[in-house]
């Protein structure tokens, strides 16, 4: 028998030549531009083929098995059919097998057929030819769902298609967390079994999957893993990320996501009764809501700001004893109006223990805007703040797709951390603390910088100071439009 090496080595370099090949079927099709395209017409294919693989399993072990799907439009009847092709594959797959996904319902909650006609609401074939979507999908059969190499190196190479198309992405205007990010925000966050873990604003699973293979390890019977996967919830508002959300998780082995499509401002509003252990998201920043989600906040915190709404809606999703680690650009920690009583409410309520102030251009090259992490726990009012300043390697300026923020440049953090209670923290060169009276004094101002380092403007790049400069005007122009709500409504 070769050794388990050689054996993923082996199903890594036929899988990526299964993925090339399926990558190339698809550039020759008309109707595909772009990866943008390419990869939903991918996630979907491959979703129905990993769904029909596990219900195949379930077959074999559950007696109460009932197939979600019915048999004649079930993967191993439609797409392992080669004389289904040409005009009939594509007649079939646009005019029964889409409608019939969508039209899929159950009452029971968790039900499989719910989860389909969520995730294929607004699938839509995309491919022109029937010949070529044959090829596509003579190619998929080739991966074996039931073989845990095949799931384990699919699940690596999609994470690889993944990145692409968020770089594509963010040319239109979308930017994802980076994974060093990610992984940092959860092991600071000291994830236990049996909590419960929602991000709101999961994009394509990133806090999710990391949180899961932060856990799964201690997980050893079936029901603590089927468990696991209960308690990683996500919310996603477009359909493209929760798409790529769902097959994300599907590959790292989680049977039933519990994502929803839905705006998590209105859904976390209307579950107020329904509190989290945890929450890890990077929220829209930069954007605004719409007027009808916005009138459904407190008048006090009444803004139009996403980042904003996201923070309040945080801090009423936390259970008591909860935690939280969010990305907030700079214009958050110094915002006023609305922003200032939401910082009030969030000091009082919780031990915003720390803010870890990220270097220039983590999101570049999409965006300058400055980034902070923010860790808070809801267990009473904040005593004080520690800040910490990650800084660039010596001899690097600003990042780049190139050369991006490295896991490792936040090792000194996590060292100086001080574990789950913070007990042996210091202050350094890159870290110091300020206690909430200071910071009430200032007008709830968490835009702190470190006090041992030198402001000197005329070392600063230039990029730095224009984005300090925009995110400062953001924040004036801020103050200005509540300013004027205010005065119309006689303020």
């Amino acid at each position: 028998m070769p050794p388990r090496g050689n054996s993923e080595q082996t199903s890594r370099a036929r899988l990526s030549s299964v993925i090339k090949s399926a990558r190339d079927t698809m550039r020759k099709d008309a109707g595909l531009n772009g990866d943008l395209d390419r990869l939903p017409q991918l996630s979907w294919l491959l979703f129905l083929r990993a769904f029909d693989a596990m219900e195949a399993n379930r077959e074999v072990w559950d007696d109460d098995f009932r197939p979600a799907i019915i048999e004649k439009y079930r993967w191993r009847a439609w797409a392992g059919n080669p004389f289904l092709t040409g005009d009939d594959l594509l007649t079939f797959v646009n005019d029964e097998l889409l409608p019939h996904l969508r039209g899929l319902k159950a009452d029971r909650p968790g039900d499989p057929r719910n989860v389909l006609s969520a995730l294929f609401k607004d699938i839509r074939n995309q491919m022109m030819s029937g010949y070529l979507l044959r090829d596509l999908l003579d190619g998929l059969q080739k991966i074996d769902f039931t073989s845990s190499d095949d799931i384990h190196t699919m699940a690596f190479l999609y994470e690889s298609i993944l990145k692409e198309v968020r770089d594509a992405a963010g040319d239109s205007g979308e930017f994802y967390t980076p994974r060093p990010v990610i992984r940092f925000m959860v092991e600071q966050s000291f994830l236990r079994l049996g909590e419960s873990i929602l991000d709101p604003a999961c994009g394509t699973g990133g806090f999710l999957v990391e949180a899961l293979e932060n856990l799964q390890g201690g997980t050893g019977s079936t029901h603590e893993r089927q468990q696991l996967w209960r308690n990683l919830r996500g919310i996603e508002k477009k359909p493209l990320p929760y798409l790529l959300c769902m097959m994300n998780l599907i590959l790292h082995g989680v049977e039933s996501p519990s994502v929803i499509r839905d705006n998590a401002l209105t859904r976390m509003l209307d579950e107020q009764g329904q509190k989290v252990h945890v929450i890890l998201t990077n929220p829209p920043f930069g954007g605004e809501e719409e007027n009808s989600v916005a009138a459904r906040f407190p008048t006090a915190v009444r803004t139009k700001e996403t980042a904003w709404l996201f923070l309040h809606s945080v801090l009423t999703k936390l259970r008591p004893g909860g935690r939280c680690a969010i990305v907030l650009p700079n214009g958050v920690l110094f915002g006023d109006g609305a922003g200032t009583a939401i910082k009030e409410k969030l000091l009082r309520e919780c031990d915003l223990h720390t803010i870890v102030r990220l270097p220039q251009g983590i999101f570049a090259p999409y965006t300058q805007i400055p980034a902070n992490l923010l860790f808070f726990d809801k267990t009473g009012p904040t005593k004080e703040v520690w800040f910490y300043q990650i800084d660039p390697p010596e001899g690097r300026k600003n990042y780049s797709k190139t050369k991006p923020l490295r896991y490792e440049e936040f090792a000194d953090c996590a060292a100086w951390w001080g574990g789950t209670d913070r007990a042996s923290r210091t202050t350094t060169n890159h870290a110091w603390s300020v206690p909430i009276s200071d910071i009430i004094r200032a007008g709830y101002n968490l835009d702190l910088s470190n006090p041992t380092v030198s402001n000197d403007l005329a070392h600063r790049p230039p990029a730095e100071l224009l984005a300090d400069l925009l995110t400062t005007e953001r924040g004036i122009l801020n103050l200005l439009e509540s300013l004027q709500r205010d005065l119309k409504v006689g303020k």
